[in-house]
């Protein structure tokens, strides 16, 4: 029994799982409750500040745990060595096989590509436009989303700021499909 217990903590299909899993948990959790009931619940500004400083370390967790399922990508058991067979594919040679290309290369870097995205361009450039609209705002002696008209640069930093919001929101959701589409994948080959 210890050896069981010692062999699993150095097995890196374990890691596999907790890393997708934490994955699809965090990335529902912020984008479709957190996020929504935050923004009906607090004041504005306050749902501002709070995005403003957990944004960030959502999208390092998603880039970190997209990185952990790449490094621990346990491959596929191959039922040609027995009832308990042997894993083939495993690692970055299993990423880099030609027959897992569209099923796990495809949908982890897609996973991998949307979270630093958002880390390093879009998170970054949508937290700059709202500081930016803060001190417009206080030029203005308006807010942001108060009725219009607004002055031309507010009104240009609204359409940037709901530029990048989108395009961020998109890259959000078009990982998250993806990691489910993977999911599938993983499960038919647990």
């Amino acid at each position: 029994m210890a050896s069981t217990s010692s062999t699993s903590l150095l097995d890196p299909r374990a890691y596999h799982i907790i890393c997708y899993s934490t994955f699809v948990g965090t990335t529902f959790f912020q984008s479709f409750v957190a996020g929504p009931v935050g923004f009906k619940t607090l004041p504005r500004a306050m749902f501002g500040r709070l995005q403003q400083t957990t944004t960030p370390v959502f999208f390092a967790i998603q880039t970190a745990l997209s990185i952990g399922m790449i490094l621990t990508y346990p491959g596929e058991r191959s039922t040609s060595a027995g009832l308990l067979g042997h894993r083939v594919h495993a690692g970055w040679s299993g990423l880099m096989a030609d027959s897992n290309l569209w099923t796990i290369t495809i949908p982890l870097l897609v996973i991998l590509v949307t979270s630093a995205a958002n880390l390093v361009v879009l998170g970054p450039a949508t937290t700059k436009t709202m500081k930016l609209r803060h001190h417009q705002e206080t030029r203005d002696g308006k807010k942001s989303y108060d009725a219009g008209p607004h002055s031309p640069e507010m009104a240009a930093l609204n359409k940037r700021f709901g530029m990048l919001h989108g395009a961020s929101s998109l890259l959000d959701l078009v990982g998250y499909i993806a990691s489910l589409y993977y999911g599938f994948i993983l499960g038919a080959r647990i």
